[in-house]
């Protein structure tokens, strides 16, 4: 086993014992502003420490194809119920389109075929959930770095938001959307994809049909499912409860590098 796998390993198992103190601690943390902002400000050092020591462009861990589990778990929403979804899914996601706004010169609406025919990488690598357990897939889809370069990002543009079709909590204030973001080192990290292929096949509904996100060198609640839109912002403070990611706004990391 390879320095690297053990350090991920490592980082696996650190990340989701933190996660669990998170989840306990989440509504104390909430309700007292000052605490949320020194753990805001410890998250900001593990990611700046962490980048000072791992190359930016390094690989997460690839596998042999005899690797892929044959029970990927399908965690999280498995088969949305928004309308607008429902709606595409029964066409085959035949006139799906993937926005791409915000932050850019040229805003984007992109079908599965034009994605497609984007720059892509297949890759199989592990998922690592927050929960404990991992799984092994292969994963096929466009490159997020070169759609970005296609639709040109401002200046101002620090964060790409992803934007999903489920809604895992009904709530007062309708932040229940689910969503993600990542900064622009992650998001042009050469395996960043938005899949849409999963184990040789079109990505499966409970997997995130049509479209995912894959950073392999996140938690696997970063990889979101059911792709809808990607914002570029220069800050996401805006957006649902501002903290970057929905398990984010109920008290995860926003970093979840491993």
């Amino acid at each position: 086993m390879s320095h690297e796998t053990n350090r991920r390993g490592w980082l696996t198992a650190a990340g989701a014992s933190v996660a669990g103190l998170w989840l306990a601690a989440c509504d104390k943390i909430t309700e007292n502003p000052r605490s949320a902002a020194v753990l805001k400000s410890a998250e900001g050092l593990t990611r700046r420490a962490q980048r000072l020591v791992v190359d930016r462009k390094a690989l997460a861990p690839e596998f042999p194809a005899t690797a892929i589990s044959p029970d990927f778990k399908p965690n999280g929403s498995t088969n949305p119920d928004d309308p607008d979804y429902v709606a595409q899914r029964d066409k085959g996601f035949a006139d799906w389109r993937l926005v791409v706004d915000g932050l850019v010169e040229r805003p984007l609406s992109l079908s599965l075929a034009d994605l497609r025919k984007l720059p892509a990488r297949t890759q199989i690598t592990r998922h690592d959930c927050v929960e404990g357990w991992s799984s092994i897939g292969k994963w096929t889809g466009a490159r997020l770095g070169p759609l970005l370069d296609q639709a040109g990002l401002k200046p101002t543009a620090r964060y790409i938001v992803f934007h999903c079709a489920d809604m895992l909590e009904e709530t007062l204030d309708g932040t229940g959307q689910y969503y993600e973001s990542l900064d622009l080192i992650d998001a042009y990290h050469p395996q960043t994809l938005l899949a849409y292929d999963m184990n040789d096949r079109p990505l499966p509904v409970p997997h995130g049909a049509p479209l995912r996100l894959r950073a392999e060198r996140q938690l696997g609640y970063k990889q979101a499912k059911y792709v809808m839109r990607l914002e570029a912002v220069a800050d996401f403070a805006h957006i649902s409860r501002g903290n970057g990611g929905f398990w984010e706004d109920r008290g995860y990391e926003w970093y979840a590098g491993i």
